[in-house]
């Protein structure tokens, strides 16, 4: 089996794993309002290959998540994968961050059924999400969501989970068509089985192309100064 080093950054959660195959080695991870994605990603990434005391040129291939989620996250754990994947010659692989959270639902609360809706919080009320079929197929693509009483109304069946929900809880709450599953996070353990696929087909991005997902336009404030 493949030896993979899977990083998400794309939320709050700072998450490195390793794994031989869909066997998890070694995770390291934190989840914080600050962000620590920056000084933690690359200890993390150490720590992880000094526990399974495997050095890094023994890597098959690095899976990095691709968002949608935070600029800040998603540009600095690609650039972390895309670093190591350059020194070492290795193949990277982009993985979607909501497809990340329906493998985690599925794993810790499935079997399901209804339509799944892994939400990433994008600020006040709204959400990147996606739906998915309940044995983790998409729909659709990932788009911005403005969650409101109108979308929690609407008749399917529907699981929602991650951030984007959580914070939402007050409107799944009057709904008995949805089900909440809370605490879901896109962690890294959870990359693994998609890496190994993508790696088993070969199917590797290109490093010098490969780019987040970030879900919407930058929201930048340009200043004009008066003459």
């Amino acid at each position: 089996m493949p030896l993979l080093l899977t990083i998400e950054t794309a939320t709050k959660l700072c998450s490195v794993a390793l794994g031989r195959g869909e066997q998890l080695l070694a995770i390291r991870e934190i989840d914080s309002e600050k962000l620590a994605h920056a000084e933690k990603v690359n200890v993390f990434i150490a720590e992880v290959m000094e526990e399974a005391g495997l050095p890094l040129k023994d890597l098959d291939a690095v899976a990095v998540g691709i968002g949608p989620g935070s600029y800040t996250g998603l540009r600095i754990g690609l650039s972390a994968a895309k670093g190591l994947c350059y020194a070492l010659e290795k193949p990277i692989i982009g993985l979607s961050t909501l497809g990340t959270l329906v493998a985690a639902a599925r794993q810790q609360h499935g079997p399901f059924t209804g339509t799944l809706w892994p939400m990433i919080d994008a600020r006040r009320m709204e959400v990147f999400a996606q739906p998915y079929k309940p044995d983790g197929q998409a729909m659709a693509d990932a788009a911005p969501l403005i969650l409101d009483e109108a979308w929690a109304a609407l008749p399917e069946a529907r699981v929602v989970f991650g951030d984007g929900a959580d914070k939402a809880a007050q409107l799944w709450t009057k709904q008995s068509g949805i089900t909440q599953m809370e605490g879901v996070r896109p962690s890294a353990a959870f990359m693994l089985a998609g890496a190994l696929e993508r790696y088993q087909a070969q199917h590797f991005d290109d490093l010098a192309y490969l780019v987040p997902e970030y879900g919407k336009g930058a929201n930048v404030n340009v200043a004009i100064k008066a003459n």
